[in-house]
């Protein structure tokens, strides 16, 4: 399903909300606005990977989101895991023009969360509080201008 080589992952993206399914196939109906599977489209170039972790450009700086997973949660002590993320080792804009519409999260390439983000009010960045103690978690960023981007870490 990666390309590392060439920096793109395919999946099926949803026409209706631009939800983007990992998993290797569409839903029968989407997670997050309900459309129905005739809504999806495969896509080869889906979302975009880093080409080379040790050498990143500028734009994947701005773009690739950056996971930190807090093992002992400070709201809800007994069973969480708190999982924060922001946009880019340097910040990504968030302005009328540029800006991050939303993050979605998955586990083990199943979605479980989205979180919308408004531009100029709101900073690129988002936390959950995760019943999951393990697991592959995947945040997966939409910029109205670059397009999807990933990154993957284990819980």
């Amino acid at each position: 399903m990666t390309e590392e080589s060439e920096g793109i992952m395919k999946g099926y993206v949803c026409k209706v909300c631009k939800f983007i399914s990992i998993n290797g196939s569409a839903p029968d109906k989407c997670p997050v606005c309900g459309a129905p599977r005739t809504a999806f489209e495969e896509k080869e170039d889906a979302i975009k990977t880093l080409k080379d972790e040790n050498n990143l450009t500028e734009l994947e700086k701005k773009h690739i989101p950056v996971i930190t997973v807090v093992k002992k949660c400070g709201l809800i002590p007994e069973g969480c895991l708190d999982v924060h993320v922001k946009m880019g080792e340097i910040q990504h804009p968030m302005q009328a023009e540029h800006y991050i519409a939303h993050i979605d999260f998955y586990i083990d390439k199943e979605f479980i969360s989205r979180v919308m983000l408004t531009p100029e009010k709101l900073n690129p960045a988002a936390a959950l509080h995760l019943k999951a103690s393990s697991g592959r978690l995947a945040a997966i960023e939409l910029c109205n201008l670059h397009g999807a981007w990933i990154k993957e870490t284990e819980l």
